[in-house]
């Protein structure tokens, strides 16, 4: 075995361990289960990505855009033709010992709370959002989060995430908002606020 190969597998099994840990399960056994089957999965997601360089792709460009591919889309395409198993296997195995809130839990290390992180975005952008448009983000959010646990860093998670946060855009438009204005008006009052902070910090240190 190589050093890095040992490398690897310390390290996935160092993230399994802590993330088993977070879940506080009594059952030891079920606990051990539960960490070797997402060592497994982190290791199996590691050697592909370290195996298929983005050069296994030509490189072209997006029939949907027409923009180049960058290295990036090239990472994410050979990556996402992982074997399917790869990820059947991690998530049978969660459910097989977890409940589904436990499964979301793991999940949500994957991914560093980037469901619940861009949720609080979207209703900091719009205070009104309906509950059926939040329940159609956090469905999208939740199959981004899924489908992200199969790649290897947080730039390729990031790079699945900004596919489904288009889709929520596209499904905000089609249902009548107008989400370059919302996302503007509420970037102008970020910008508002700030200023308005400066000037106040500002004057009160010219009161001193």
């Amino acid at each position: 075995m190589s050093r890095s190969t040992g490398q690897s597998r310390c390290r996935s099994g160092k993230k399994a361990t802590d993330w088993v840990a977070s879940l506080s399960l009594t059952d030891t056994a079920k606990a051990t289960r539960v960490k070797n089957v997402i060592a497994t999965h982190l290791k199996a997601i590691r050697d592909w990505n370290n195996s298929h360089s983005y050069e296994s792709v030509p490189a072209g460009i997006d029939p949907a855009t027409g923009k180049t591919l960058s290295t990036m889309d090239r990472q994410v395409i050979i990556n996402s033709s992982l074997p399917k198993s790869v990820h059947e296997n991690l998530m049978t195995g969660l459910r097989k010992d977890l409940t589904e809130e436990q499964v979301e839990a793991v999940l949500d290390k994957y991914t560093i709370g980037k469901v619940a992180f861009t949720l609080a975005g979207y209703k900091s952008i719009i205070p009104d959002l309906t509950p059926v448009e939040e329940a159609t983000i956090l469905a999208n959010l939740k199959q981004a989060r899924e489908q992200a646990v199969d790649f290897k860093n947080i730039k390729q998670v990031s790079a699945i995430f900004e596919i489904y946060k288009t889709k929520n855009e596209q499904y905000l438009n089609s249902n009548g908002r107008n989400w370059h204005k919302l996302y503007g008006d509420y970037t102008k009052a970020i910008i508002a606020k700030k200023a308005a902070d400066k000037a106040a910090k500002d004057k009160a240190a010219t009161q001193k």
